[in-house]
């Protein structure tokens, strides 16, 4: 038997049993997500839980004073930052921040494998919030909003870090790309999805997790996961060497994106830089 065939029956038989470790939250991300759900959590509050990880800090005052945000006074201490992103808003985006802390190996080949997926989450997440902060302009009673599908954008492809890390133990299938890609396409998003049921999550994101990549599952709606396949269809992760005309279809007709060239616009280019700056 191959190593690429020992390993897919080793995940095969670990997702079937349950006995696949599946990665955990960040414990800073899990602070604030339980303090943000507390209902006598005030803003100065959010703020002490959030200093004690400094680098997370730091990022988010980078958030509050990037272009995403909108504002021109700029902000020099986290209180300031937490009070301006709000605490509606501070609970999915300080956990989408730390979900990078995820993507990384002691070892060499994984690292460069997780970086580069990590990289391909973000610019997908980028074009997914772009999109919908247009779509968002003529539909202002929606019940979706952008700070959610910030962090449903970057927790798409997680399922990729259970196959990563036990593939971690079998080093010469990194050397075949294509391998790792269909065992990533067949169970990327089983695993996503039992990672966000062991995170406590909520239906949108495991319904993303899970079916982000699977072209026959649609939703009578405009819903989160429209907007994300947008942002894989942009960057090729979906339908690659497909005509645009072709790939984005569907979304047009369903109202999701106005038209194509919206992606060749100044308003479009404008914004995605404006979002990647939230990430950089």
């Amino acid at each position: 038997m191959s190593t690429e065939n020992a390993l897919l029956t080793i995940l095969v038989e670990k997702i079937q049993s349950d006995s696949l470790v599946l990665p955990t939250l960040p414990e800073i991300a899990i602070k604030i997500r339980e303090a943000a759900d507390d209902p006598d959590v005030n803003l100065h509050m959010m703020a002490n839980v959030i200093s004690q990880d400094p680098a997370l800090s730091a990022r988010l005052v980078k958030v509050a004073n990037s272009a995403f945000m909108g504002r021109s006074v700029k902000v020099d201490s986290l209180n300031q930052a937490v009070t301006r992103i709000g605490l509606r808003q501070i609970k999915n985006i300080a956990t989408a921040i730390a979900m990078e802390q995820l993507f990384v190996s002691k070892n060499e080949l994984v690292r460069e494998y997780m970086q580069k997926s990590w990289e391909k989450t973000v610019n997908v997440a980028c074009v997914a919030i772009a999109t919908m902060q247009k779509w968002e302009k003529g539909h202002k009673h929606t019940s979706i909003n952008i700070d959610t599908l910030t962090l449903a954008a970057l927790v798409h492809s997680i399922g990729v870090l259970p196959i990563l890390t036990e593939a971690e133990r079998h080093e010469e299938v990194f050397a075949n790309p294509s391998f790792l890609e269909a065992a990533i396409k067949r169970m990327g998003g089983k695993l996503g999805g039992a990672i966000m049921r062991s995170w406590g999550f909520s239906g949108d994101f495991i319904e993303i997790a899970e079916k982000w990549n699977d072209l026959e599952y649609k939703t009578q709606s405009v819903s989160y996961i429209d907007f994300v396949r947008v942002g894989a269809l942009y960057h090729d992760v979906l339908c690659k060497g497909q005509a645009d005309i072709d790939k984005y279809e569907f979304y047009v007709e369903k109202g999701v994106v106005e038209d194509i060239e919206y992606f060749k616009s100044d308003e479009f280019n404008k914004a995605l830089l404006d979002i990647k700056s939230v990430f950089s």
